[in-house]
């Protein structure tokens, strides 16, 4: 096919790269971009630039003036030159427009036949200084989760300090409108204020902020009263879909009233019913919550996990868990169930990881010290039953065909695929392939941690075992990675796309199953997917992936701040156009609802904050350490607390400092995340400060970045 050369077209056009060259006489910039493409890009007499700002912030323009004597010399005199606004175009592109500066550009595009020019009309720096990047300062992520947490109570709650149970059950409520406002709806939807209560105890584990904290404890105590089901026998927990007003009182919603889950109970929905409680659990270490999350566990491998019993055909042992059962005979294999009969899904499986798995072993391995130990050992060993065999299911069934860079995301009882089902058919999700990435890279750092305690107590099976699932993890993260930059990482502007066909029919290499828009929670996944992959141990990490992981990371978190944030209401935009514009209408403009919710946003702001710190070399003079802050309840006597922030390699971090309620404390092992808290009273709050120790990939990046600004260093190897 020839080329399609129009005539007279113009439109707006967004761009990000790398200024490879500037030519301020000329008016004109060269970039480099994501996708190896360098494009020349002009300025006009109206272009005008910015330096990022993160959300509810003042300017951040720190850029210098330039020397006047370099102006002149580049660009002569004002007052020998008729366009004087061109020439004061020239001089700001001078002042701003320097080699190895990332910049974002919304722009005009021409094109007639054969010719064609971008026009600069507002750029974004992503820092003053050219090669550093804002959001991997020691205080952005900080200052996102404290202003969006600020935004969301004081919608919710106006200026309420210290919350109760009773502020969440009357002023609570799922749906705002695009402002903050109530709307007609007042459902509070069960696994969405769970999401919520996530939030609220990342803030608090981010900043230590009390408000955050008194939030936290008011919601946990509210969800487990009004949505928690526990069975005659009290071993298992469901969880209601939502409570709502039916004009005389509040009226309980058991079955999902969402579209594809309508009528049952959703597997995915009970499990990030958990997602908050975890999280909350390891701030407190509350044995009440955790009786709340256990019976729930309980209630996944009962009725939804897919074991052989001889006295039921239905459950066959083929393993992983049934999306759906049908809450009046609590089966899977109910036809009230529909086009969610019998079926497993990405959400079934893959869920169970990010929503509460990692957070919960977090907590309970290495166990507690505390008097009875043995229930505790049961748990351990069941959620590691559960992670094993979560991660075997998608290591083995999920994995694209030769014929696509897809995972495979729903399936047959038997995990036979189903490429038919509802608005899925034969189409891939862009955020769920990186989440996978993610969440598998994760899982490789546990099992390296199990496999170095294999090697210690000198079993060298287990080692072994750990050692090569530990690799698979790695090793399929990175191929998901790779195959989500070829078709669904956008590579002129930056960000990820949404939904695309599993095998293009338009002779492209992406095809999209209806617009090129961009979803916030997408955008999460590929954050946090490229940032962890960047970080993966050198034995398993080639310098070429690794290098690239960091690239990309770099450029999904710059379209992210760019333009997810609204800056007047303070907030997080859902979607937005493949250029960054904001899509509102169809309900796309709402703040709070089902899948917003206060929750990726915020997991984004905790884990990119970890992330970014344990694995990006930071500029000379920078710190590197970063703090978490908890508040134990000390109950049962149970007399240690884990503070491992997130599944991270052994080789990853270290502890420089804690303190109790201000006072700092002797540190007896700098590798031992857990804290003694016999003799503390109830509710202290504990401060841990962390330092990354694995430096290789950051060190490379820093030689790389010295390089260019021609002072090399050798590596500069570990810290401590």
């Amino acid at each position: 096919m020839s080329a399609f050369r129009l005539k007279k077209n113009y439109g707006g056009m967004t761009v990000a790269g790398i200024v490879r060259s500037v030519d301020p006489a000329q008016g004109f910039m060269t970039l480099s971009l994501l996708s190896g493409d360098t494009i020349r890009v002009d300025i006009a007499r109206s272009t005008w630039y910015q330096v990022l700002r993160n959300v509810g912030d003042e300017a951040r323009d720190r850029v210098p003036e330039p020397d006047g004597a370099d102006v002149e010399k580049a660009l002569g005199k004002r007052e020998d030159v008729t366009d004087k606004a061109m020439w004061d175009a020239k001089r700001q592109l001078l002042k701003y427009i320097r080699p190895n500066s990332m910049v974002s550009i919304r722009g005009v595009s021409s094109q007639n036949g054969d010719d064609f020019s971008l026009s600069a009309r507002a750029v974004t720096l992503m820092h003053s200084e050219p090669g550093r990047y804002g959001w991997e300062d020691t205080h952005w992520w900080l200052q996102q989760i404290g202003v969006l947490f600020e935004q969301w109570m004081d919608v919710l709650f106006d200026s309420k300090r210290e919350l109760t149970e009773n502020d969440f059950s009357s002023f609570y409520r799922t749906n705002l409108d695009f402002l903050g406002g109530r709307t007609a709806n007042d459902t509070q939807e069960c696994a969405t204020m769970s999401r919520f209560l996530y939030g609220l105890s990342s803030s608090y584990l981010l900043t230590g902020n009390n408000r955050a904290f008194s939030a936290a404890s008011a919601c946990a105590k509210y969800l487990i009263n009004a949505f928690s089901t526990l069975t005659h026998d009290h071993m298992y927990c469901f969880w209601k879909f939502g409570r709502k007003h039916d004009g005389k009182s509040m009226k309980d919603i058991i079955s999902s009233q969402n579209g594809d889950d309508f009528g049952t109970y959703a597997l995915y929905e009970q499990i990030y019913a958990l997602a908050g409680l975890t999280q909350y659990y390891r701030i407190t270490q509350d044995t009440t919550v955790l009786f709340y999350i256990t019976r729930s566990i309980n209630a996944f491998e009962k009725f939804f996990h897919d074991e052989k019993r001889e006295s039921d055909p239905c459950f066959t042992g083929a393993g992983g868990y049934f999306s759906h059962i049908d809450p009046v005979t609590m089966r899977p294999d109910s036809p009230s169930l529909g086009q969610n009969q019998m079926r497993k899904n990405w959400n079934s499986i893959g869920d169970h990881i990010p929503a509460y798995l990692i957070n919960l072993l977090l907590a309970i391995d290495p166990l507690p010290v505390a008097g009875e130990i043995d229930s505790w050992k049961q748990l351990l060993k069941l959620c590691r039953k559960i992670l094993d065999e979560c991660v075997e299911n998608i290591l083995t069934h999920f994995p694209p065909e030769d014929d696509s860079k897809f995972v495979n995301e729903r399936f047959h009882a038997d995990w036979s695929v189903d490429h038919e089902w509802g608005w899925q058919q034969n189409r891939g999700i862009v955020g769920h392939n990186l989440k996978i990435s993610w969440n598998l890279t994760r899982c490789g750092h546990y099992y390296a941690y199990l496999a170095e305690q294999a090697r210690h107590e000198g079993d060298g099976a287990q080692q072994k075992k750990y050692q090569s699932v530990s690799k698979r993890c790695y090793d399929t993260a990175q191929k998901l990675g790779k195959n989500m930059e070829e078709v669904g990482v956008d590579l002129i502007r930056g960000g990820i796309y949404d939904a695309l066909e599993r095998n293009p029919a338009n002779g492209m290499p992406t095809e999209f199953a209806w617009e090129t828009t961009k979803d916030f929670w997408q955008q999460e996944q590929a954050i946090l997917a490229y940032y962890i992959m960047s970080g993966i141990p050198d034995e398993h990490l080639p310098k070429e992936n690794g290098k690239r992981f960091l690239e990309l990371a770099r450029y999904c978190t710059m379209f992210w701040n760019v333009f997810f944030i609204d800056q007047e209401n303070r907030k997080i935009y859902f979607r937005t156009t493949e250029s960054g514009a904001p899509v509102v209408q169809d309900g796309y403009g709402i703040q709070g609802g089902h899948a917003i919710a206060g929750y990726h946003s915020f997991e984004l702001n905790y884990l990119a904050h970890l992330y970014i710190r344990a694995y990006v070399a930071k500029m000379e003079g920078q710190d590197e350490s970063f703090c978490l802050s908890f508040r134990p309840r000390n109950c049962e006597g149970i007399k240690t607390f884990n503070v491992l922030p997130d599944f991270f390699h052994p080789e990853d971090l270290k502890i420089i400092g804690v303190k109790f309620n201000g006072m700092p404390q002797n540190i007896r092992d700098s590798s031992r995340f857990q804290i003694d808290i016999e003799n503390i009273k109830p509710g202290a709050k504990i401060e841990v400060e962390f330092m990354p120790i694995r430096r290789e990939t950051a060190s490379e990046e820093l030689r790389i970045r010295k390089e260019r600004e021609g002072t090399v260093e050798m590596s500069y190897g570990t810290v401590g």
